[in-house]
């Protein structure tokens, strides 16, 4: 049964993924709020991008259950899951950086739309399609940037067009993979304020190692290390829990800092 009533949105039960006797995802139970903002964190080698790869389908579990709306969708290939409306940001096809930024958002639109829809047959289904597009921009901040040649954007507004190809899909649940990776305190902040901005109405499972993003937006932290999850709560639960000071920091003595 196709479940929207329940509070969980995605649920995996045991997930595990091993390659050649190195376990990457080892048993790990997540439960992820409908409506909410779940970071998914650790240090390097935790398994953080092998679980995104499970849970879009680029990768095949080893064993256990993936859930979204109540429904098991394990076996389900990577177009199935983009379909039921889980899609990921931040792939690096996400844009194309020799088309305009409204180009690229409308490019997102007509995948939404699929090729059954011959857009290009109709002016006034391209106008609506411009429409959208623009309405996106808006949304993320980039209405000014309409014309600009994509590669010429600076690089934290390229997360933004990124984050408008990916509303274009119309996510029920978003996952955003290192959204501030890379980025000057300007833009992380820019952005920080944009994920928190998109994310009313939506759901939203991000990895992401800016310690100060997570607490200023995410409602639930999972910690993940070698694979297996070392905690789970809010940011105050989660940092100031000595298993992962020690984790982090190799010590249990201060606070969990803004490890990069």
């Amino acid at each position: 049964m196709h479940d929207k009533t329940s509070d969980t949105i995605l649920e995996t039960r045991q997930l595990t993924k091993s390659f050649k006797g190195f376990t990457a995802v080892n048993d790990v139970n997540l439960r992820v709020q409908r409506g909410s903002i779940h970071a998914l964190i650790g240090p390097n080698g935790a398994g953080k991008t092998t679980c995104f790869n499970l849970l879009t389908k680029f990768l095949e579990p080893t064993q256990g259950q993936i859930l979204f709306n109540g429904q098991d969708i394990t076996r389900e290939q990577p177009a199935q899951i983009a379909r039921r409306g889980i899609i990921r940001s931040f792939q690096i096809s996400a844009v194309f950086p020799h088309l305009s930024v409204l180009e690229n958002v409308r490019v997102g639109l007509q995948r939404k739309l699929g090729t059954a829809y011959h857009f290009w047959k109709s002016e006034r289904s391209l106008n609506q399609l411009n429409e959208q597009a623009h309405h996106l921009l808006t949304e993320v901040g980039l209405q000014d940037f309409a014309r600009e040649t994509t590669v010429n954007l600076p690089y934290g507004r390229k997360r933004a067009l990124e984050i408008a190809t990916t509303l274009a899909m119309e996510p029920e649940l978003m996952l955003l993979d290192e959204p501030t990776q890379g980025m000057g305190h300007e833009d992380v902040d820019r952005v920080t304020q944009l994920i928190k901005k998109v994310a009313a109405g939506r759901t939203i499972l991000m990895v992401e190692h800016n310690m100060g993003v997570v607490s200023n937006i995410a409602h639930t932290i999972t910690v993940l290390q070698r694979g297996a999850v070392l905690a789970e709560g809010s940011y105050a639960e989660v940092s100031g829990n000595p298993a992962v000071m020690e984790a982090y920091m190799g010590t249990t003595d201060g606070q969990l800092q803004g490890a990069h």
